[in-house]
C-alpha cells in the first residue's frame, strides 16, 4: 500500500480507484512554506495540478516519494532536473484535456473575431451598439499555431472547417505530420506572424518561449486577410502563462496593432486586482479553465491515477517527462 497525496484536488472517480487498488489517497492543499518543510515525507507519491509549485527546495525536502504527478499537461510548475537528480519520475496526463482546450481556444477565437464578449458587456450596460460591432469571418483568414502538439492540431482540424488556412511553427515537429494536418509548417516563428491575422498559442513555457509573443512580434502581424479584408490582429493563450508578454499586449492594442486578445493563462495566477488588460475594451479572459469540463476532469484523473500505479508497481509508463530520473 502506498500513501499518495492530491495537493490540488482529485475527482472522486480517481480517489476511488485508487482506493481499490489498496492504496490510501489524502487530498488536502499545502502553502510553500509547508512543502518546504518536508510536509511530503509522509507520502509516496504526489499529484498536484497548478497550483502546487514544486520547487528544487520543496523536491529535496522530500525524500521519500517516489513518483510526482501532474493532472494534466504542463509540468513548468514542477522542477523537472531536480526530480531527476533525486530519481523521481515524474509522469503527467496530456491527452485528456485535449478536446476541452480545443474547444475553449475555438470559443475564444469565435469570440474575438465577432465581439461577443464585448457586445455582452455593452448590453448589461443597458447599450444597444450594434453598428459598432461588426466583427469579421474566420473563412478565408490565416491561422498560426505556435507549437503543433495534439491541442493544436485539434484546433487547426476545426480552423479548416470553418474555411481556415492552417499555419505552423514547431521546431521539433517532423514536416510530415504538419503535411499530413494539411497545414503549412514554417522555419521561422517570425514567418509564422508575418502570415497570419489570427495566432493560437499552443507551446510549452520554456526559456527559450517566455515572453515569446510581445509587441515587436504582434507587430509583424500583416492586418489583413490574402483576399485584402481588414479583419485586424488577433492573439489567443489557452497554453501556459508566461508566453505572451501580457504588458506588451496591452500597449498593442491601444496603438490599434492588434484587434483583440484572449487569455485563458497568465504570468500570474489569480491576477490581481488592478490587472490593467481588463479593462481593455478588446480584451476578454477565462480564469485558466481550458480542462475545466466535466469529461476531461474525469479524464485526467483516471489517466493520472493509472500512471501513478504504473510507478510505484514499476510496471512501463508512456507519460514520464523527465526521463534524467533513470540516470
Amino acid at each position: 500500500m502506498a500513501r499518495i497525496i492530491a495537493t490540488d484536488g482529485l475527482s472522486d472517480e480517481a480517489i476511488a480507484f485508487l482506493e481499490r487498488q489498496g492504496h490510501e489517497v489524502t487530498s488536502k492543499y499545502f502553502q510553500s512554506d509547508e512543502l518546504n518543510s518536508g510536509v511530503l515525507n509522509d507520502f509516496d507519491a504526489v499529484i498536484v495540478r497548478s497550483a502546487t509549485k514544486l520547487t528544487a527546495s520543496v523536491i529535496a525536502a522530500s525524500t521519500k516519494l517516489k513518483v510526482i504527478a501532474r493532472a494534466g499537461v504542463g509540468v513548468d510548475n514542477i522542477d523537472l532536473e531536480a526530480a531527476g537528480d533525486a530519481g523521481i519520475p515524474v509522469v503527467n496526463a496530456p491527452i485528456a484535456s485535449t478536446q476541452s482546450v480545443v474547444e475553449l481556444t475555438i470559443g475564444h477565437l469565435l469570440a474575438s473575431v465577432r465581439n461577443i464578449a464585448k457586445s455582452d458587456r455593452t448590453m448589461r450596460d443597458g447599450k444597444w451598439e450594434k453598428k459598432s460591432m461588426k466583427g469579421s469571418e474566420l473563412a478565408g483568414k490565416n491561422l498560426g499555431l505556435v507549437g503543433f502538439g495534439r491541442i493544436a492540431q485539434g484546433v487547426g482540424a476545426v480552423a479548416q472547417s470553418l474555411g481556415m488556412t492552417v499555419h505552423a511553427y514547431d521546431p521539433y515537429l517532423p514536416p510530415k505530420i504538419a503535411k499530413n494536418h494539411n497545414t503549412r509548417l514554417h522555419k521561422s516563428v517570425d514567418t509564422l506572424f508575418s502570415n497570419c491575422t489570427h495566432i493560437s498559442i499552443h507551446c510549452n513555457l520554456t526559456d527559450e518561449t517566455h515572453h515569446l509573443v510581445n509587441y515587436e512580434m504582434v507587430s509583424k502581424m500583416p492586418g489583413k486577410s490574402t483576399e485584402g479584408i481588414t479583419c485586424g490582429n488577433h492573439i489567443i493563450n489557452c497554453a501556459r502563462g508566461g508566453i505572451v508578454n501580457e504588458q506588451d499586449m496591452l500597449k498593442a492594442l491601444n496603438d490599434a496593432v492588434l484587434q483583440s486578445v484572449a487569455l485563458d493563462v497568465f504570468e500570474v495566477e489569480p491576477v490581481p486586482k488592478n490587472y490593467a488588460l481588463i479593462q481593455h475594451p478588446n480584451f476578454h479572459s477565462t480564469p485558466h479553465i481550458g480542462a475545466s469540463t466535466i469529461e476531461a476532469q474525469r479524464r485526467v484523473g483516471l489517466d493520472i491515477a493509472k500512471n501513478v500505479i504504473a510507478i510505484l508497481g514499476r510496471k512501463k509508463c508512456d507519460f514520464v517527462v523527465n526521463k534524467s530520473y533513470l540516470k
